[in-house]
């Protein structure tokens, strides 16, 4: 239960922490934290808790990684559900406490299922920030996701440094972000994006789809694609 425990509270803190950001601070002026603070909050959040609560779970904090991690032979099969089950109650934790604070201001959130990045949803077509349609979202999404698992993988590998992998992959998920932002508001994973269009609902939820498919589609062929290519550290599963 430790481990499951790991990764609710590390994906709470995910979800709270980055989408907050984007909620509470992006915008306001003139010291609005925008893209970049934004970016640097998420990439925050999993550093924080790599170093935290990674030696239990393993850090994972996202379906996708759990699933890219499996296909490339580092986690068992039989975690996959529970992982999975523990990051969305923990996103949808965060997500309620959200929505619980920003409807607790003078001036009430507007929960718009129209309006790009309300709530912090991910969308494409008219929900993406700056409009892109379905095919750039699933690139952005599918090939920022593969290569957060290569890195993943490369930065615990048995020849690498463990002790900075926190810092590599925090890292990754601000570049991560910097990109894609401004394309669906950057999911990479499904936890994250099914917490926040539960509660803001509307077209976020009929596009929800692509935030499953393209990240767990892309984790996996990181994770397979480093296991054939670079992998050092034996299998275990």
């Amino acid at each position: 239960m430790k481990k499951y425990a790991a990764e609710f509270f590390g994906t709470f803190w995910l979800v709270f922490g980055g989408c907050g950001s984007a909620l509470f601070s992006a915008a306001i002026p003139p010291l609005g934290i925008g893209y970049i603070g934004v970016s640097f909050a998420f990439g925050l959040t999993v550093l924080t808790m790599v170093y935290s609560v990674g030696h239990i779970s393993g850090g994972h904090f996202n379906p996708a990684v759990s699933i890219g991690l499996f296909a490339g032979g580092r986690f068992p099969g039989k975690e996959l559900l529970p992982y999975i089950i523990s990051q969305l109650l923990g996103a949808i934790a965060a997500a309620a406490v959200l929505y619980l604070i920003v409807t607790g201001n003078v001036e009430p959130y507007v929960f718009d299922g129209t309006k790009p990045g309300s709530f912090a949803a991910n969308g494409y077509g008219s929900l993406s920030p700056h409009g892109y349609d379905l095919k750039a979202a699933f690139i952005a999404e599918f090939l920022l996701t593969a290569f957060f698992l290569i890195i993943i993988m490369g930065s615990t590998d048995a020849s690498a440094n463990s002790k900075f992998a926190g810092l590599s992959i925090g890292f990754a998920l601000v570049l991560i972000h910097l990109i894609c932002i401004p394309i669906t508001n950057t999911s990479v994973n499904p936890a994250r994006s099914t917490s926040q269009a539960i509660f803001v609902g509307g077209g976020f939820l009929s596009q929800l789809w692509l935030f499953w498919v393209a990240p767990i589609a892309g984790g996996f062929f990181g994770g397979f694609v480093y296991k054939k290519l670079f992998q050092k550290m034996p299998e275990k599963y």
